[in-house]
């Protein structure tokens, strides 16, 4: 049964970009990478930039929406409810709308909603509140599955910004950077069917990071960045494979997902944390080399392509952000464009979306040689720092009051 499940998970993660074509299920697309499947884009807009779909209002909340199933899945708080909502994804028309109690209140920044994009998965939406509110819907109507009150039932603290880590569905369970650090739930399994526990591991605290699933010669890996580890766990028992220290304590934050290139791992962070670059193991990582210097990243993770990686260096926070493409094998900045402002990223159709958090999408060809703009246009008014979605060549992005679905397709 063991061989049959490893073969099950090594399909399912091979055929998941194929699978979900065109659609946006979870952060980062359908592979976790960034990476768009089978987009067809225009960059030959208007002057007054790509045609405008439709729009609605939102409440709080740094989630972008999922995509799925002909649906926009929106998460974002209105009052004391944390709300779910799936859209029709062409029109914006409400189909069903789920809410629950909140009384999360933001330390540190303004904004009090949930952070972590919902995953859609076999007729599934699964969400995670920033108190922890772990919840499984319906993907058709809405109706509640089954939830966990994940920071209350394993002891984990809300962080600096509350939860934040999107979950995982991999091998057949839905898997949580949860921090319970002194109940041993720093990473916790739950069955997709009811939520009960299938098993909890390693004694971290949660970080702003999402887990992401790899599997070199067969073996599967479960990567995970915490609060001041990386760890790569079995997924169907949660053992430990590896793990090594990636953090610092005090007011810092890892927040982008951990990046596989090359069959090697890249880690990114801001606050002095740098870059790590290391070279998997069965059961041991080595590293390579580490850099403040390379690429070190607020929360955008990076995008791989042909070896090379573009990512943003600098914090949105202090205002100092520059887009770059960096040779991770040669420990090499290619390039740097400076002052480009902070940015999140998606690789759809040979073309690099950059979506500003100023509000202002650029379009730029993913060359290793050099800065190659294609097109720029203001999207949103105000703070675009959730992470925007793509699917069927319509953009979708949110600033603090407003959702927006842009038309990107090439035209015949």
């Amino acid at each position: 049964m063991r061989l049959v499940s490893i073969l099950i998970c090594l399909t399912a993660c091979a055929a998941a970009a194929d699978a979900f074509a065109g659609e946006w299920p979870q952060i980062l697309g359908p592979s976790r990478n960034g990476v768009a499947v089978d987009e067809s884009l225009s960059h030959d807009w208007p002057a007054n930039g790509p045609p405008r779909v439709w729009e609605r209002k939102v409440g709080s909340g740094l989630a972008g929406v999922a995509v799925a199933g002909g649906k926009a899945i929106l998460f974002h708080r209105e009052g004391d409810r944390e709300v779910v909502e799936a859209l029709d994804a062409t029109t914006g028309r409400a189909l069903w709308k789920a809410d629950f109690p909140t009384s999360y209140r933001a330390s540190f920044v303004d904004d009090d909603g949930p952070r972590c994009v919902p995953v859609i998965h076999e007729g599934s939406v699964y969400v995670f509140g920033a108190q922890g509110g772990l919840r499984a819907l319906e993907l058709n109507t809405g109706e509640t599955r089954w939830g966990r009150e994940t920071h209350k039932e394993f002891g984990a603290q809300e962080g600096y910004f509350g939860a934040g880590s999107t979950p995982i569905v991999v091998a057949g369970r839905l898997i949580v950077n949860v921090g319970g650090a002194r109940t041993g739930a720093g990473m916790v399994a739950f069955d997709l069917k009811d939520g009960q526990t299938l098993w909890q591991a390693v004694d971290d605290q949660a970080s702003y990071s999402s887990p992401v699933a790899y599997v070199p010669n067969g073996i599967v890996h479960l990567i995970c960045i915490t609060r001041l580890n990386v760890v790569s766990l079995d997924p169907f028992t949660g053992k430990v494979r590896f793990q090594f220290p990636f953090g610092q304590r005090g007011p810092t934050v890892n927040g982008a997902n951990p990046v596989v290139v090359g069959g090697r791992l890249f880690l990114t962070a801001s606050y002095g944390v740098g870059a790590v670059f290391a070279q998997f193991g069965s059961d041991s990582a080595k590293t390579l080399w580490t850099s403040d210097d390379i690429l070190s990243s607020q929360y955008t993770t990076p995008i791989a392509l042909d070896g090379m990686l573009y990512g943003i260096d600098g914090r949105q926070d202090l205002g100092v952000a520059e887009l770059r493409c960096i040779d991770p094998a040669k420990r090499e900045v290619k390039w740097s464009r400076p002052e480009f402002g902070y940015a999140t990223l998606i690789l759809a159709d040979g073309k690099l979306l950059a979506m500003k958090s100023d509000g202002e999408l650029v379009v730029v060809r993913p060359d290793p040689e050099k800065y190659v703009e294609l097109a720029r246009a203001q999207l949103v008014p105000g703070t675009a720092r959730a992470l925007p979605a793509l699917a069927e060549g319509l953009f979708y992005v949110r600033d603090e009051k407003v959702l927006r679905c842009l038309d990107l397709r090439a035209r015949e």
